[in-house]
């Protein structure tokens, strides 16, 4: 039987229909927007695997081509890997609804969503995340708090919900939104120097729209909703508890306080022995699982009690204390442009490089075919905390990072016409412990001013973290590796001065309140403005000049129709002037003509033999012309590249000129002025007056 709900969600019909396909899986649903259609399902294994204690949850989000009418390039013709945006738009979709599982549930769940139809309007990954959540909901998956997403775009300052593809493209604002009917779960987006009130203002935008999906998935759920399976919390033994807490006590304090991260885990790994050693191996009732379980929840307890309850964080800094900062421009001898920056035990080598409109990346999306000039690369080797493990390319975490930081620094890169680069940047993490992420965004930005990229402005980014227990809460500037790993929030804002550029937010627990949105970001723009003092104590502005190893470009906008005539037969013409030069060359249809070369004679040469071959004849100029031949009534002479014009005997010489011959002969270079274009395009051209001119001169 299929059951069908539907209600208006910004300037679109939304529909989610379930009982008509993959009903063999515990949920599924077709959700429906204009013509884009995606279907999710959810399943759950029915057993817990033996040994086991995470929450094994995957999801995965995959768009088929033909959804979009194309057949995928490559010789298979198959949809292969996950695109980058599949990945990121799968985190996006895992991301709020983790924390909404119950605590003690770990079977494995698996959600699946396929993007089915695309019309280029209606963005599918807003659906996919709402498809997610009904589809648990309906299911009998212990999953039983509805979650809504909304895109929240502004147009002349204007809050839109859910933009389409063009209305994104003139938005000073891009944010995802996911919320509970009270909370909220997630937030992800940039922005174009926005405020915090603005950013505010947009997120309770899109909570009052996320109301209207979660009545929508309630409705599903009422219709057609299955039993939820029962979930038995797991109770460790008491005896177990006791003795851990009792001998563990403050301990920790001790081995928070150790000053590099090497001694902290060290201290930590002796303390856990020093515990285990309590216990008698022989006995038959000892369980190393269940210690370890009750050591990590006591770890976790003191530390929230210590930050909640004595109002100390764990390495001792106040709350709004920023770990120490040092910035390095210019560490790599051959790079365009490099920068290592440190908070910390967070350390990012950053290195800038340009390259030309050939360098940027291609990209075939269902909406259609794009390149991206600005590019951002995250790499977190294991060796970054100390850990062995084999390197099989960049992983979610990875991907999600680079377009959290990439976005950040979107912002202020400069527009095509103002710097003809195409710009990658790679950070590699040197050593991690608490948001490498933002320390990203900031060597990212040092980098590209040590590169001579002029950006409007330097951009810094900060992580945000919070405890919370009932209505007590305390927020934690920069948070630590363990603040992060014992907390409830993740809080990222990267921005410049004036506003912020880019934010996600991810949480643990079942929702986060406005004023506590409020707080974070207030004390988060403190934070992002004391790092960029650090930031420009290295390095004010971006530098004048580039690297010597950077490719020099030069841009020159010639007559659109000359084009045919500057590639030539076969590109003859372009493939000589690449010879003789040594310039890359490139054409754009608009008449932009693009040249680049590391040699600055290379680019010179080129740019006159463009210049000479796409010039326009200018009626009153006076050129130097060459003869190119000789007839009874005057001479042709050529006075552009591949343009002649006709220098007719009576405008040969201030006097009667009886044979051409006497005068001039062909190869001859004589200095003529340009005096009439006719209905026809024929140039005639004058001697005389050139002699004249000098005479009186």
């Amino acid at each position: 039987m299929t059951t069908r709900v539907q209600t208006k969600l910004g300037n679109y019909e939304i529909m989610i229909e379930t009982g008509r396909v993959a009903k063999q899986s515990d949920g599924a649903v077709w959700v429906q927007s204009g013509g884009t259609v995606v279907l999710t399902t959810a399943c759950a294994a029915m057993e817990t695997k033996e040994g086991q204690d995470f929450f094994p949850l995957t999801v995965d989000y995959r768009e088929k081509t033909y959804a979009a009418g194309k057949i995928p390039g490559g010789f298979f013709k198959r949809e292969g890997k996950p695109s980058e945006r599949e990945v990121l738009t799968s985190r996006l979709i895992d991301r709020p609804l983790r924390p909404l599982f119950p605590e003690h549930y770990i079977n494995e769940v698996q959600v699946m969503s396929t993007v089915l139809s695309a019309d280029g309007e209606v963005q599918p990954d807003i659906l996919a995340i709402i498809g997610a959540s009904a589809a648990l909901l309906i299911s009998g998956i212990p999953f039983s708090i509805p979650m809504g997403a909304v895109r929240v775009g502004m147009v002349d300052g204007q809050l839109i919900v859910n933009p389409s593809f063009e209305q994104l493209e003139k938005s000073d604002l891009d944010m995802v939104v996911a919320a509970t009917e009270e909370n909220i779960v997630m937030i992800e987006g940039g922005a174009r120097e926005q405020s915090e009130k603005i950013v505010l203002d947009a997120i309770q935008f899109a909570k009052d729209h996320i109301k209207i999906v979660i009545a929508l998935q309630k409705d599903l759920m009422k219709q057609c909703g299955k039993q939820k399976q029962a979930v038995t919390p797991v109770e460790l033994p008491e005896d177990i508890k006791n003795k851990v807490e009792s001998f563990v006590g403050d301990r920790f304090l001790k081995v928070f306080r150790m000053p590099t991260k090497e001694q902290r885990n060290d201290g930590r790994n002796l303390l856990y022995k020093e515990t285990l050693a309590l216990f008698n191996p022989e006995d038959p009732n000892f369980n190393e699982a269940q210690i370890k379980t009750c050591f990590d929840k006591c770890e976790e307890h003191y530390v929230r009690n210590l930050i909640l309850d004595r109002g100390e964080r764990p390495d001792g800094r106040g709350f709004k204390q920023i770990r120490p900062i040092t910035c390095e421009v210019g560490v790599l001898p051959r790079t365009h442009g490099s920068a290592l920056f440190t908070r910390g035990e967070t350390q990012s080598l950053a290195v800038a490089t340009l390259g030309t409109s050939r360098d940027e990346q291609r990209i075939d999306a269902l909406e259609g075919e794009y390149t991206k000039r600005f590019m951002l690369h995250y790499n977190f080797p294991s060796f970054s905390v100390g850990e062995v493990k084999p390197n099989r390319g960049p992983g979610r975490r990875e991907i999600g990072h680079g377009a959290l930081a990439e976005r950040a620094l979107a912002a202020v890169m400069p527009t095509d016409e103002e710097f003809p680069y195409a710009v990658r940047i790679v950070s590699d993490i040197m050593e991690s412990n608490g948001s490498s992420s933002m320390a990203t965004v900031c060597g990212g930005t040092l980098a590209l001013m040590d590169c001579g990229v002029p950006i409007k402005k330097p951009v810094s980014g900060i992580a945000m973290g919070l405890i919370k227990e009932g209505n007590k809460f305390k927020i934690l500037t920069d948070i630590a590796g363990i603040e992060d790993h014992l907390g409830d929030m993740d809080f990222k804002v990267a921005g410049t001065r004036e506003g912020i550029t880019s934010i996600q937010m991810d949480i643990k627990i079942e929702g986060v309140t406005n004023q506590i949105l409020q707080d974070a970001l207030q004390d988060a723009k403190e934070a992002r403005l004391k790092i960029l003092d650090d930031m420009q104590k290295a390095i004010q502005t971006p530098r004048e000049e580039l690297s010597a190893y950077a490719p020099r470009i030069t841009v020159i906008k010639i007559n659109p129709e000359k084009i045919g005539e500057l590639i030539g037969p076969g590109g003859k013409n372009i493939r000589k002037i690449i010879e003789e030069s040594g310039a890359t060359i490139d054409i754009e249809d608009d008449g932009r003509v693009i040249v680049s070369s590391t040699e600055a004679m290379a680019s010179k040469i080129a740019i006159e033999r463009i210049q000479g071959m796409a010039q326009e004849p200018e009626i009153g100029k006076i050129y130097q012309a060459k003869v190119r031949k000789i007839m009874p009534f005057g001479a042709f002479c050529e006075i552009l590249p591949g343009t002649d014009g006709l220098l007719h005997v009576s405008e040969m010489a201030e006097t009667f000129v009886k044979r051409v011959e006497d005068h001039m002969k062909e190869g001859d270079i004589v200095t003529v002025k340009l005096i009439g274009i006719d209905e026809r395009g024929k140039l005639n051209l004058s001697r005389k007056q050139v002699l004249k001119e000098q005479q009186n001169a």
